[in-house]
């Protein structure tokens, strides 16, 4: 199975997102191999060779689970921007940006939505029930 990295621009998370985002990795599937690094600026984010670069915009493609979870097929790196977001420059090599809501959330629960729907996609790939769509 792929592996995944989440790469954040962030300062620490509060407790209940770091909590909450714990629990998410600690569910995933065997064989789902999810990688959680932040960074305090954008610079410093490290992208791995080889992986399709995923990066959050608001601008971004809307997927529904089904579509997202096909998304997972391979090594992937999704990138989530800090409060001011992210630059020209990376959305540019992105290989596809990616809406996560309409709605604007705080970044410690993007955070947490994102590895949410990570966990969902691929208990949707592996027939676990949590998926119920």
């Amino acid at each position: 199975m792929p592996r995944l990295h989440v790469l954040a621009v962030s300062a620490r998370l509060p407790a209940w997102a770091e909590q909450a985002c714990a629990e998410y990795l600690r569910r995933m599937p065997r064989g789902y191999e999810v990688e959680r690094v932040a960074a305090r600026d954008e610079s410093r984010l490290a992208l791995p060779k080889g992986a399709r670069l995923v990066v959050l915009d608001e601008r971004g493609r809307d997927f529904n689970t089904a579509q997202f979870a096909r998304l997972l097929g391979e090594p992937s790196a999704l990138v989530i921007g800090g409060a001011d977001g992210l630059s020209a420059s990376l959305k540019s090599r992105a290989d596809v940006l990616l809406k996560l809501s309409s709605l604007t959330l705080p970044h410690a629960l993007a955070q947490v939505v994102l590895l949410e729907q990570l966990y969902r996609a691929a208990t949707l790939l592996t027939g676990h029930p949590y998926h119920r769509g």
